[in-house]
């Protein structure tokens, strides 16, 4: 009896310890997680010049442009060129029948008689005069009159020859012909426009800008314009300095060499610089970061992080200007990472190798180690 409960007792501590040891043996292995340092690249700030330009849209206009028009109102009784022709200086346009030259004519008539007579009355005085048989005063009436006579002729002869010209209407300078409304027989008006004359020179491009663009450009600066996939570049002549009313513009022209292709008053693409920094502290834009629009950014300093704040300037697409905050020793991270913050301890990658290699994906999976 008493050997059977001690195969009882026997049997219900090994159940016991059966019961303690087999949960231990099945339980899941305990995981250790590696804990990896971040690697980072970083470079110093570097000096360099940011440029960023303004596209805008500009028209192309001859260097000279001259609106013919008459001096005189009158008949087209003959015309001497056509739209396309090249022209010289002086070279007549058309000839009008001007009515003025008619009564000019009668002037001119009417005071050369008054001079002839002038003149032999003076020639008469002139001898009696001389034998004494008028007094000094009255000779110098005579020569008055025909000094007086004189002056009224050429008066005269000035306004008749003035009509002549005005009659025949002449180019002011070299050039072409660009457009005409010269019609045979047509009555034109003294203020009306004959046709355009564009000079042999060079074209020139007419732009606006705003004030603050205004006031980064000057004569003799460089500007690039654009035409079907073809690029000019421009010399700036003229910065307006009154602004137009309309438009709230100020008015500014280019000369453009070497520009015949591009026909006048067609419109192009112009590209200006609206700011420049010139040996500025630069970094990549990438590495700048903001919260609540203040910059900063991570700089490495003996393996640790810092957040700096600073100041930017102008930047482009690959470059941002630092204006304060950095100095030329500091080394700026210029790659991203989730675990970036002050203070956090990282590894420096230097030409293209890291100082502690990164885990790849498979390395990083966690390790596990049985628990008995």
């Amino acid at each position: 009896m008493k050997t059977r409960y001690k195969v009882i007792i026997g049997i219900v501590a090994a159940g016991a310890l059966a019961a303690i040891a087999v949960p231990r043996l099945l339980k899941p292995a305990e995981t250790v997680e590696q804990v990896y340092t971040p690697v980072v690249k970083a470079e110093a700030p570097a000096k360099g010049t940011i440029t960023l330009s303004k596209e805008i849209i500009g028209t192309v206009e001859p260097s000279d442009i001259i609106y013919v028009m008459p001096k005189v109102a009158g008949e087209i009784l003959e015309i001497y060129v056509n739209p396309g022709d090249t022209v010289v200086a002086g070279q007549p346009l058309c000839r009008i029948d001007n009515k003025q030259i008619d009564s000019s004519k009668i002037s001119l008539d009417g005071a050369k008689v008054a001079l002839d007579t002038a003149n032999a009355n003076l020639a008469r005085m002139q001898v009696l005069y001389a034998s004494g048989d008028i007094s000094a005063q009255a000779f110098e009436q005579v020569q008055t009159s025909a000094q007086s006579a004189r002056i009224q002729y050429d008066g005269a002869k000035l306004a008749y020859d003035l009509q002549v010209e005005y009659s025949t209407v002449t180019a002011p300078i070299a050039g072409k012909i660009e457009t005409s409304s010269m019609v045979l027989h047509n009555t034109v008006a003294q203020s009306s426009q004959l046709c355009v004359i564009t000079g042999e020179g060079g074209k020139k491009v007419a732009f606006s800008v705003a004030d603050s663009l205004r006031n980064n450009l000057k004569p003799g600066d460089e500007i690039v314009l654009e035409k079907q996939g073809t690029a000019y570049t421009g010399t700036v002549t003229e910065v307006g300095s009154m602004v137009n009313a309309q438009t709230g513009l100020f008015l500014v022209e280019a000369s453009v060499e070497n520009a015949d292709a591009l026909a006048p008053g067609v419109k192009v693409q112009l590209s200006i610089t609206s700011d420049e920094a010139e040996n500025a502290m630069t970094i990549p834009v990438d590495c700048v970061y903001y919260d609540g629009g203040d910059a900063y950014v991570y700089t490495y300093d003996k393996g640790i992080v810092h957040k700096i704040p600073v100041e930017v300037g102008i930047y482009d697409s690959e470059r941002a200007e630092i204006i304060s905050g950095l100095k030329e020793t500091d080394l700026v991270i210029t790659t991203w990472s989730s675990e970036l913050a002050e203070g956090v301890a990282v590894d420096l990658q230097s030409q293209g190798t890291a100082e502690t290699s990164a885990p790849t994906e498979t390395e990083a999976q966690t390790e596990t180690q049985a628990v008995q």
